[in-house]
């Protein structure tokens, strides 16, 4: 029996890893619609964009629920979408949220707290974590807020070893719903050909949706 409804599928992961680039790639040759986030482009998201160009000062908890403002404010427009049987690529998501701010190590703002204001979101049917292991410098970075290898790292280990394991996240949601891609030494054709092969046998059991 196949599904009426469409896929929810995340790509999630470190700056320079590709994500966008795949997300493009997913969009044009798999017919995606396709979300980045933060959605620049909302009237959140353009207070975000001064944020992160260094244009606006903002506390990190403040920053912290915007981002998770410009999530709710695209929900209803993807869970649309969804419904109409249309699959879907998120660029970043509820876990890029999570790492980067609890990276900061700021007193009160654990992964716990971190959540609160994402919980109902839409949850992936499918995330993609892609990580690479062959930064070293800030090399390819650019001039953003969190644009440089000492904050990445920082990141890196939220994600590996706090939000992506059984003492934060469902252990049958790892085993089911999540697929880890170290892209260290691939080119953009090598690591799309094992996305999209992940994709292509991904399917969802029923139209019953997750949440976080």
């Amino acid at each position: 029996m196949s599904n009426s409804r469409g896929r929810l599928i995340l790509i999630e992961g470190l700056d320079r890893t590709g994500k966008t680039t795949q997300c493009t790639l997913i969009n044009k040759n798999l017919n995606f619609d396709y979300y980045k986030f933060p959605n620049r482009e909302t009237p959140i998201g353009k207070i975000i964009n001064e944020y992160l160009t260094q244009n606006m000062k903002l506390c990190d908890q403040s920053i912290h629920l915007l981002f998770s403002s410009n999530r709710w404010e695209l929900q209803n427009e993807i869970k649309t979408k969804l419904d109409a049987g249309i699959d879907c690529i998120l660029d970043r998501y509820v876990y890029s949220g999570l790492a980067y701010s609890a990276a900061k190590n700021i007193k009160g703002m654990d992964l716990d707290w971190c959540l609160q204001p994402d919980i109902g979101l839409l949850k992936p049917d499918l995330t993609i974590f892609l990580t690479n292991d062959s930064f070293n410098n800030n090399e390819g970075f650019g001039e953003e807020i969190y644009e440089n290898t000492k904050f990445q790292n920082d990141v890196k280990n939220i994600f590996v070893n706090k939000i992506f394991t059984t003492n934060f996240e469902n252990v049958d949601y790892l085993n089911e719903h999540f697929k880890n891609i170290n892209v260290t030494g691939l080119n953009i054709e090598e690591v799309y050909k094992v996305i999209v092969d992940i994709i292509d046998n991904f399917k969802i059991a029923n139209d019953e949706y997750l949440y976080f």
